[in-house]
């Protein structure tokens, strides 16, 4: 399993991620993305159908702020 979520701190809010992969990704009235299933937590797996997009979003990413990981992100994460 795959998870993910944003580190809103250097998101720089350039709209690819949420135009690559909507179900994943949407933006706060800021524009800083953050995930959407878990509210940016990253506890939530991304399912299947929507791994592709996962990967180019991530690939795409020019600031590196989407996170991923094979394990659910820690509540404790100082980077949501």
């Amino acid at each position: 399993m795959h998870y993910t979520k944003v580190n809103r701190e250097i998101c720089i809010a350039c709209g690819l991620c949420q135009l690559i992969a909507p179900s994943l990704y949407e933006y706060d009235k800021d524009g800083i993305a953050y995930t959407v299933k878990d509210q940016n937590k990253g506890t939530m797996p991304i399912q299947e159908q929507e791994f592709e997009s996962f990967k180019k979003a991530y690939t795409s990413c020019p600031t590196g702020a989407i996170l991923r990981s094979t394990a659910p992100f820690e509540d404790l994460d100082t980077q949501s």
